[in-house]
């Protein structure tokens, strides 16, 4: 076995298939692969059985079958992962806060858990009053118990300062890759042109601003279009029909892309990128976008301002919202200087080998002896 090893929690499992954090941990497992490190990670399987192993690109994957799905079943899984995992040896790296009660365990057994503190979970709409409270309950549990604690952005590093010293809190934040072509045929099975169109690619959530960005862009005809990313189900869904209901013909609803060269085409060649994000840290729609080269326009929050910088305009509510889609649809002089700032702002702060690199010093800072 390899002296340096790297336990991985938290998420659904490598290769991605759900989100940012897994994202990240292909991209972190490859990384230090290729720098001889040994690697373990837990992986959410659907489904009854015992736990297994597989192996994926030299990573070791335990995997953990749940019977149950939703929310629930990912505690049960975290829970499973986490007892399972006290066997193991080397640095842990717990993505994610959510279940940090549990990590309550490694402590106990003297193991070494570095957390990734990911966003002010307790403070999205979609929670109702339970779900916050165990997310505020364990983002306090997440600052007691680990050993060392990750922040994606300075204002979630002074966010956790105020529970914890700063010499406990480490700010890396998000990386993405660099898009500099993409092809374009991509672009015919969705009837778009290039340059012709706005992009907005997030979870069909009330604090992602959805709602206002349809209810503007549709507000009247603009002969373009605004191509908006996500499942969104109609049925029992309030917010998801409100959405669709606001929508003007000029919208297009192309559902949950998982095909990485399909959504980087599609992010090349629009002509704007939208991100309604109103809580989080480094969001990682936003710094791939950016890797595109892309135009921004952005909810104006300190999260965003932080990350787009000035490769983005920002909006504050509907009406500017309408006044900045009139202008940026239509006139390249404010788009070019976006588009070059976004470049600019991407080499200089979100470049995967920049990010890793931190990552493994902050591991290898907190590896046992052997």
């Amino acid at each position: 076995m390899a002296s340096k090893q790297v336990v991985v929690l938290g998420i659904r499992g490598v290769p991605a298939e759900h989100g940012g954090f897994e994202t990240f941990a292909e991209y972190l497992c490859r990384y230090l692969i290729a720098r001889d490190w040994n690697i373990l990670v837990y992986c959410q399987e659907k489904g009854g059985g015992g736990i297994y192993q597989s192996e994926w690109e030299g990573v070791t994957r335990i995997h953990i079958p749940v019977d149950i799905a939703g929310p629930l079943g990912t505690i049960i899984f975290d829970w499973k992962s986490v007892i399972h995992s006290l066997r193991q040896n080397g640095v842990f790296l717990t993505l994610g806060y959510n279940t940090a009660i549990f990590n309550a365990l490694h402590r106990l057994k003297g193991k070494i858990n570095i957390i990734n503190m990911d966003g002010i979970e307790w403070k999205r709409q979609k929670w109702g009053v339970v779900s916050k409270a165990w997310f505020w309950l364990n983002e306090r549990f997440g600052c007691w118990f680990g050993n060392h604690l990750v922040a994606d952005h300075p204002c979630i590093e002074d966010h956790l300062a105020v529970r914890v010293s700063r010499e406990k809190i480490t700010m890396i934040a998000y990386g993405g890759c660099k898009i500099t072509e993409a092809n374009e045929s991509a672009l015919s099975e969705y009837g778009l042109e290039k340059n012709g169109y706005a992009i907005l690619i997030a979870r069909p959530e009330p604090e992602n601003s959805i709602l206002e960005v349809v209810t503007a862009f549709s507000a009247i005809k603009r002969s373009f279009k605004l191509v908006v990313l996500g499942s969104y189900q109609l049925e029992g869904n309030a917010y998801h029909r409100a959405v669709v209901d606001a929508a003007s013909d000029e919208v297009l609803f192309v559902g949950a892309i998982y095909d990485s060269e399909i959504i980087s085409a599609l992010r090349f060649f629009a002509r704007v990128y939208v991100h309604g994000h109103q809580v989080g840290g480094t969001n990682p729609s936003l710094v791939e976008a950016l890797g595109a080269g892309g135009a921004v326009i952005a909810h104006d929050n300190p999260f965003n301002q932080w990350v787009a910088k000035d490769a983005a305009v920002y909006f504050d509510g509907i009406s500017s919202l309408e006044k900045l889609f009139d202008q940026f649809l239509i006139d390249d002089e404010l788009v070019s200087p976006l588009k070059a700032a976004a470049r600019r702002n991407f080499e200089a702060n979100f470049q995967w080998d920049d990010i890793l690199k931190q990552y493994e010093a902050l591991l290898l800072r907190y590896l046992p002896e052997a």
